[in-house]
């Protein structure tokens, strides 16, 4: 018999990380982050971790949320393109400095880029979504979520 999947095997350590996802929603938007903003980071955080299942959710969120598609066909090269303002940015460079854990000068210089774009509040708020949208990520491949595309 198989190991169930991380997320049943343990399921109030589970609830618990979705009620902590929820908290830190809550907080996001209480300090006045944009749902896009925080949708493009945790679209991107899972493109680096190729977490196929949290992209077949978040990718549908952003364009909900008003993401246009040629946005998020060109994440991947946020850096080369001019239609990522500054603010979206910060956040993608301080996600993916948090997801691939760089070096110490690395984080600082993405932690600093970030504070001229970002409150205190804002701040944290955004470090907690890169943070759990990785734990998010790491559960749904240890529980080796599928996804079945539609024809």
């Amino acid at each position: 018999m198989g190991v169930p999947p991380l997320d049943r095997a343990q399921r109030e350590v589970y609830k618990q990380l979705v009620r902590t996802a929820v908290a830190s929603r809550e907080a996001s938007t209480g300090a006045g982050l944009e749902e896009t903003l925080l949708e493009l980071v945790n679209i991107r955080v899972s493109q680096l971790n190729g977490c196929a299942a949290c992209l077949a959710t978040h990718v549908p969120a952003a364009r909900k949320a008003g993401v246009s598609q040629d946005r998020l066909d060109l994440l991947p090269a946020w850096r080369d393109i001019d239609e990522f303002g500054g603010p979206e940015r910060a956040a993608l460079r301080l996600a993916e400095t948090l997801t691939r854990l760089d070096s110490v000068d690395e984080r600082e210089a993405a932690t600093a880029a970030a504070a001229e774009h970002f409150d205190e509040d804002q701040l944290s708020a955004l470090e907690w979504s890169i943070v759990l949208i990785n734990a998010f990520n790491r559960v749904s491949i240890a529980s080796d979520h599928r996804v079945r595309l539609e024809d």
